[in-house]
């Protein structure tokens, strides 16, 4: 029984090691970005459709076309992402599908990810992933939909708002941009985040958050 016992452990230990030596391989969210490659393998995406990236709140919106009927649109939202998660993988959710727009929604994930980032280091992110996009798509439109205010994270609403501010300044100064802002609509009449817009996990949005986003969208959305 010792024998097998140590034969067990053995046997763990190196299966840990061979995990771990798998997982230093991929860069965080890969099996995700797989996933999407896998799916335009089997039906690649029509060009220079409306194109959705960034983190959860677009990953979790899986029927996005339903809000904007008439619109041609790709999802390709993925895990908790930050913004240099996005601009690792710009490679492959986006130059692909030479898309006229380009919709970002991220930067929540990035300041609740450590105390040390500030609203200046998301705006410099963003910085970093809009130049990026701008090199290989000169001409095609851009527009960031501000971070949003969550319930769970309404100790980070200064330095939302900062980051929101910073954002549309820098989107101001360059070509073919927009700024929606989803922050304010959120809140209620005293500056919260309004409860009944949030699933139970005061994070993600339900079917009501999405609906205040479809109506400060799609005017900026660009038709077909």
């Amino acid at each position: 029984m010792k024998f097998i016992k140590k034969r067990l452990l053995i046997f763990s230990f190196f299966l840990f090691l061979f995990s771990s030596a798998i997982a230093q391989q991929y860069k965080p969210f890969w099996f995700e970005i797989a996933a999407f490659k896998k799916a335009d393998s089997i039906h690649f995406p029509p060009q220079h459709a409306i194109l959705f990236t960034g983190s959860s709140s677009f990953r979790k919106c899986t029927d996005v076309s339903n809000y904007f009927p008439g619109y041609t649109i790709i999802n390709r939202g993925f895990g908790g992402s930050t913004i240099p998660d996005v601009t690792i993988y710009v490679n492959d959710i986006i130059y692909p599908y030479h898309p006229k727009q380009v919709v970002i929604y991220c930067g929540d994930n990035d300041l609740a990810s450590s105390d040390t980032i500030t609203a200046k280091i998301v705006e410099k992110r963003f910085e970093e992933l809009f130049k990026k996009i701008r090199k290989k798509l000169p001409l095609t439109s851009i527009l960031f939909v501000s971070i949003k205010p969550s319930p769970s994270r309404r100790n980070l609403m200064p330095q939302i708002e900062d980051a929101n501010k910073m954002i549309k300044m820098y989107l101001a100064k360059n070509k073919y941009t927009a700024f929606a802002d989803v922050y304010h609509p959120m809140l209620d009449k005293s500056g919260q985040p309004k409860p009944e817009i949030f699933l139970s996990d005061s994070l993600h949005m339900n079917s009501k958050g999405y609906d205040i986003w479809q109506k400060v969208l799609k005017p900026y959305l660009i038709k077909n």
